[in-house]
């Protein structure tokens, strides 16, 4: 996993990077292949935003929040990430996804419910 962090027009402070270090690390956990991440935090006026770009083996992934907390826009756009990779995942998971209970007729003449193969 390398997860790197650019600031534009502010301070990089160690307290901002082990948060969003810690934030997209935990984005791993989803993922199949190891991941590659870029995260760029910005500073205009009062707004703070967080763009994130993940890359994980075919899959790729972005998301940017604005808000007036750069911590929230961190957690904002991490929770954004998560609601795509799962989409992903559970588009994966029901591609072929056809069960052969589907395919079964309940027979309910016979004593024991038996199912018959239809």
């Amino acid at each position: 996993m390398q997860i790197s962090i650019t600031f534009r027009q502010m301070e990089s402070t160690e307290a901002v990077k082990t948060y969003a270090n810690d934030k997209i690390g935990r984005l791993q956990r989803f993922m199949r292949t190891p991941m590659k991440a870029e995260v760029k935090l910005s500073c205009q006026h009062l707004s703070q935003s967080a763009e994130v770009d993940i890359h994980s083996g075919p899959h790729h992934f972005h998301a940017h929040e604005t808000s007036e907390d750069m911590y929230a826009s961190l957690d904002l756009v991490v929770d954004k990430l998560e609601r795509q990779i799962r989409a992903k995942k559970e588009e994966r998971s029901k591609k072929g996804a056809d069960r052969a209970s589907d395919h079964l007729i309940f027979d309910d003449s016979s004593p024991d419910g038996a199912a018959k193969e239809g």
